[in-house]
């Protein structure tokens, strides 16, 4: 893969909707950053979510992109959450090498008591519960799965923990989110969304400079990393918490700008970006292949006038069916 150091001179900015993988040799930093629009946009649209919603999961979107395009087989990550609070559902996954998917469910009443009481936050909207990361690698081998709980800490606090504990590597993520008001070419009034991240991963050549620690206590969180007396982690993870949600989602501050900024003093590379676009992988066949698990009974219930009707989750598609073609389970 092509790789340069950034010169805000002479570099082509990627743009939206691609994630950027970066390289600090100075501080043994690896990473990627993204900004999404256009994507974005078209996942939260469809839907038509409260904001407060539509901003939690483009929160989950852009961890998901982040994630999703270290995968180096083509296979899917997928993000999920089940919680007790008023959002109790997040799904976003992500088919490599470029496909992205998104949902959210949430309780209509208890939004507005939220929204009413002033408790919208993400980690409200949450509450308790947990996150999870399953990679699927594809027929004939088995998935990975990585949990960690919800316990009122933000989703960047929360993908370290899983870093931590899955990967045994030092981790920094930061996300942002805002909503637009602007004006299209012919002067009306246009809403949008955008949102960006960043991760950044401590890997040093040496692995004694990943010294080991021990905790107590039955939190199964035993032998976790301690580098807090590393000078090149700990310049990182300073330069990275100065990025404020504004630098992160801003279109006139592109993502290679964004890391300049941070890491021109120590030598940042990028590489080659990675496109993500807003591809739903359902099908017809796919939903029928669902439905034939459905018993007789089951069918009846579904259908309306002999035909069982299906709409996508993620994308919205409806399929109809006639209730003959249906195989019915035995």
């Amino acid at each position: 893969m092509a790789d340069v150091t950034v010169n805000l001179d002479t570099l082509d900015f990627a743009g939206d909707d691609k994630v950027i993988p970066f390289q600090v040799e100075g501080l043994d930093v690896r990473g990627r950053a993204v900004q999404v629009g256009p994507l974005l946009n078209a996942i939260l649209e469809r839907h038509e979510y409260p904001p407060v919603v539509a901003r939690l999961l483009a929160e989950a979107v852009v961890l998901t992109a982040l994630i999703g395009t270290s995968l180096k087989f083509s296979g899917k990550l997928t993000l999920q959450t089940k919680s007790d609070g008023p959002v109790d559902l997040l799904v976003a996954d992500f088919s490599a090498p470029e496909n992205m998917r998104a949902y959210a469910r949430f309780d209509e009443e208890r939004l507005a008591e939220a929204t009413a009481a002033g408790t919208t936050s993400p980690e409200q909207l949450l509450g308790a519960g947990i996150l999870a990361f399953t990679i699927d690698q594809g027929v004939g081998m088995q998935p990975y799965q990585g949990i960690v709980p919800l316990d009122g800490s933000t989703l960047e606090d929360i993908a370290g923990v899983y870093f931590r504990q899955s990967e045994q590597l030092p981790t920094r993520v930061r996300l942002g989110v805002a909503e637009l008001f602007d004006r299209d070419e012919d002067g009306k009034p246009r809403h949008g969304w955008r949102a960006g991240g960043l991760i950044a991963q401590f890997l040093p050549q040496a692995p004694e400079r990943l010294r080991q620690r021990d905790l107590h206590g039955g939190d199964g969180d035993e032998n976790s990393l301690d580098v807090a007396d590393d000078d090149a982690w700990n310049e990182a993870v300073a330069l990275i918490d100065t990025v404020d949600t504004d630098e992160l989602t801003d279109p006139q501050v592109p993502a290679e700008k964004l890391l300049y900024r941070l890491f021109h003093e120590q030598g940042v590379r990028v590489y080659e970006p990675q496109l993500i676009l807003d591809r739903c992988n359902c099908s017809r066949d796919k939903i029928k292949g669902v439905l034939s698990g459905f018993s007789a009974e089951e069918i009846r219930e579904s259908q309306e006038n002999e035909v069982v009707s299906v709409t996508c989750e993620f994308c919205s598609t409806t399929y109809h069916y006639q209730v003959e073609e249906l195989p019915v389970a035995g």
